[in-house]
């Protein structure tokens, strides 16, 4: 087993288990290992818009454990189109890849690439999304239902800040394509729903928004706050779709009166948490996903396969597909510290000139 998983596996990060190779570790060259060639990893990612990470941290620390192995991997965005990673795909299984690792744009899409990869005879890794039906060799990503409790947990912390009577609470939900927004509201929805049963809560509008899109979620939210003007409190599934609802809240006087959570610890999101926007994040710590999936995607690539420990089961064929989940963190003003100490996100990006004593005031060195 590699350095990094037994790091992982010792901070406690995975949540059962750590991986085995069923084969031989020996060697990170580029050329052999144990006499057998190491095959080319192809990398495919979804878009740059529905947020910030895939943009920036992703690629960065994918192509960081991919060179510290030797192993020659491809990296592409697809860049929301989902012809152009049908496309992608295509030219990585005719170049002669031996993994494929994808975070799909949707299941049916994300399936026809891994039934043609896995013709191929290539091994596949999905990345933070589970493909539905997809059966690739193994998946990757954070506890998502664990995520979506934190949201959750985090929205009744900062309504009861508030000191919030029956408040009437927005959900704006992930894409309706994308297994781990369902994954998301399982989480918070397990917390508000007891809310909800016993009256301290009013459910208010509960609406997904498609393909993360952050633009209609602006729209959509401020339809549902023109129908509902007492909208006390909104879970909003990710940092770019609470931006959106804070933009909406902007215009009408309420933004730091109304709570709004997010998710992925962007640079927006924390800066919005700072000025008092936003109520709190969910921190996914990228680089140990990404260690872990190229851990993987290593292994095949010189012809091993490792064990998890872990398995999750595809809601949709019901098969159990090899896991490793990972442990998400919430972020409120007085964490945001954490993210920057960890190093996801920098001093210098967050610390702009408008948030410098902000960034002082709660100890952000």
């Amino acid at each position: 087993m590699r350095k990094g998983l037994f790091a992982l596996a010792a901070a406690g990060l995975l949540a059962t288990g750590s991986m085995a190779a069923c084969g031989d570790d020996s060697g990170t060259d580029g050329g052999t290992n144990g006499g057998s060639s190491v095959g080319k990893v192809g990398v495919i990612l979804p878009d740059t818009q529905s947020s910030a990470r895939w943009a920036t941290a992703d690629t960065t620390y994918l192509k960081a454990a991919f060179d510290a192995a030797g192993v020659p991997v491809d990296i592409q965005n697809a860049q929301g189109d989902k012809t152009q990673f049908q496309t992608i795909a295509d030219g990585m299984i005719s170049s002669g890849v031996k993994v494929l690792m994808i975070v799909n744009l949707d299941s049916g899409t994300g399936k026809a690439v891994l039934d043609k990869a896995k013709a191929a005879g290539i091994a596949t890794i999905d990345y933070d999304r589970l493909t539905l039906s997809g059966g690739a060799n193994y998946y990757v990503s954070f506890d998502n239902v664990a995520v979506g409790k934190l949201q959750g947990e985090g929205l009744v912390k900062c309504l009861t800040d508030n000191k919030a009577s029956k408040p009437v609470v927005a959900e704006l939900n992930g894409s309706p394509t994308d297994n781990n927004a369902t994954l998301f509201k399982e989480g918070y929805d397990s917390v508000l729903k007891p809310k909800y049963d016993s009256g301290d809560y009013v459910k208010g509008p509960d609406q997904s928004v498609p393909e993360w899109d952050n633009a209609q979620a602006g729209t959509i939210f401020e339809q549902m706050l023109t129908e509902n003007k007492n909208i006390k409190g909104v879970l909003a599934a990710n940092d770019g779709l609470g931006n959106a609802v804070i933009s909406v809240l902007k215009k009408q006087s309420l933004n730091g009166k109304v709570p709004v959570t997010g998710q992925d610890a962007t640079v927006q999101g924390l800066q919005n948490i700072l000025v008092g926007d936003q109520c709190m994040t969910v921190y996914k710590a990228i680089k140990q996903e990404a260690d872990a999936a190229a851990e993987l995607a290593i292994g095949l690539a010189k012809g091993e396969k490792k064990e998890t420990g872990q398995t999750v089961t595809d809601p949709e064929s019901k098969a159990t597909v090899p896991a490793v989940l990972l442990v998400p963190k919430a972020i409120y003003k007085d964490s945001v510290k954490d993210v920057v100490a960890d190093g996801f996100v920098t001093k210098a990006e967050l610390c702009t000139a408008d948030f410098a004593k902000l960034c002082t005031d709660n100890g952000i060195s």
